[in-house]
């Protein structure tokens, strides 16, 4: 499994149209829709300046660009070639390549996230205490593996074909109904609702709790370890019906 999850990362950072959409665009988009926005304004009862805020949207935002697109169309583009079959002629077993897949997705979501914050302190002047900068980081990272399991499960589910128009539909749902490019305060009633049980609202909920100096919400943390279970469960699913197909 180790030498499946050095492989998977070696692919992937030598990807420059993959590293560019993972890594530079959400920064990118940081620049763009931050700039004009006031450094010491803050917004509503979240008690932080839209440039903090936006970070952490951004970062979360590029994470998910890195595991859920990435994961989704590379194991639909390996199941049509044939290499997913010739892996189980080794002696790795299923659970280990959905591990390495969600693990090796996970590592390269890394650069994008440190991307983002950066541009945040250098360009915006965010400050924060060194252990929000370090815990923002881990949970950002560790969050990603929810939706790199996703991306497992969808590139089980879709043919090479039909990948990449249904993972963009759950990515840009995801993101927007998440409150990623908006905040969610601005959405009607009836949608805020919605957004308190989407993953990707549970995900950014981590990052602007640690950001106002408060510990991340048990709701929030509970929500993503239910989906990590669910994915990783369609996504140990689809592999054993696939190789049943196989």
């Amino acid at each position: 499994m180790k030498t499946l999850v050095k492989l998977e990362i070696t692919r992937t950072l030598r990807n420059k149209k993959f590293m560019f959409f993972s890594v530079l665009y959400p920064a990118a988009l940081y620049l763009l829709i931050a700039s004009g926005a006031k450094s010491d304004e803050k917004l509503g009862d979240t008690g932080l300046t839209f440039p903090v805020l936006y970070m952490v949207s951004m970062a979360t935002f590029g994470a998910i660009t890195a595991v859920l697109i990435g994961n989704a169309e590379r194991i639909a583009k390996e199941r049509e070639k044939g290499w997913v079959r010739q892996l189980r002629l080794t002696a790795l077993p299923g659970r280990g390549y959905v591990t390495a897949k969600i693990a090796s997705a996970a590592v390269v979501s890394l650069p994008g996230i440190l991307v983002v914050f950066g541009i945040a302190a250098a360009v915006k002047g965010v400050r924060l205490e060194a252990w929000q900068w370090v815990s923002l980081t881990a949970v950002i990272w560790a969050g990603s593996c929810v939706f790199a399991a996703l991306g497992v499960a969808i590139g089980y589910l879709a043919t090479g074909d039909a990948v990449r128009p249904i993972v963009m539909i759950v990515y840009f749902g995801l993101a927007a109904l998440g409150g990623l490019w908006m905040p969610s305060a601005v959405f009607p009633h009836w949608l805020q609702t919605i957004t308190e049980y989407v993953p990707t609202h549970a995900y950014a909920g981590l990052g602007q709790a640690i950001e106002r100096g408060d510990a991340p919400g048990a709701r929030d943390v509970l929500l993503l370890v239910g989906y990590l279970a669910l994915f990783s469960g369609a996504a140990a699913w689809l592999y054993r019906k696939d190789t049943h197909k196989a």
